[in-house]
C-alpha cells in the first residue's frame, strides 16, 4: 500500500504518517521509484497509534508499546502491561495539574472578589 491510500483507510494524514515514520512508531519499505510502501497490516497499527495520541500520550510513550498495537480484535501480548502504567502514570500527572490548575483559580478567583469589594466600597 502507498502513503496515500494508508492514510485515507487509517483516517490520518499523509503528514502524520512521515511523522510516525520518523519516531520509529512505523516503518515503510520503499518501492523502485522510492515511493514508500507499506503493508496492509499497517493501517490497524496506525489507527490503534492516532487513538493512543489522540488520548494525550506522547510519541516517546507509544513508542515503548508500539509492539502491542495493530492486532485488531486480538489480545495483546502480556508484556503490554506496561501501556496499562503509562496511562496511569499520565493521569497521576494530570490529576496533579488540574489540582494545581484549581488551585491558582480559587485564588485568583478570592483576589477578583477582594478587589471588587474594595473598589465597590
Amino acid at each position: 500500500m502507498r502513503i496515500g491510500e494508508v492514510a485515507r483507510c487509517a483516517g490520518v494524514s499523509t503528514r502524520a504518517l512521515r511523522y510516525y515514520e520518523e519516531q520509529g512508531l512505523i516503518s515503510a519499505k520503499r518501492d523502485h521509484n522510492g515511493y514508500r510502501v507499506y503493508d496492509s497490516d499497517t493501517v490497524l497499527l496506525v489507527r490503534d497509534i492516532a487513538r493512543l495520541l489522540h488520548t494525550g500520550l506522547s510519541s516517546e510513550d507509544v513508542l515503548q508499546f508500539v509492539h502491542c498495537l495493530g492486532k485488531g480484535n486480538s489480545e495483546p501480548p502480556k508484556d503490554c502491561v506496561a501501556l496499562i502504567r503509562t496511562f496511569s502514570e499520565r493521569l497521576g500527572a494530570l490529576d496533579e495539574r488540574i489540582a494545581a490548575l484549581t488551585d491558582v483559580r480559587q485564588r485568583l478567583a478570592a483576589e477578583t472578589d477582594r478587589l471588587a469589594k474594595v473598589l465597590e466600597g
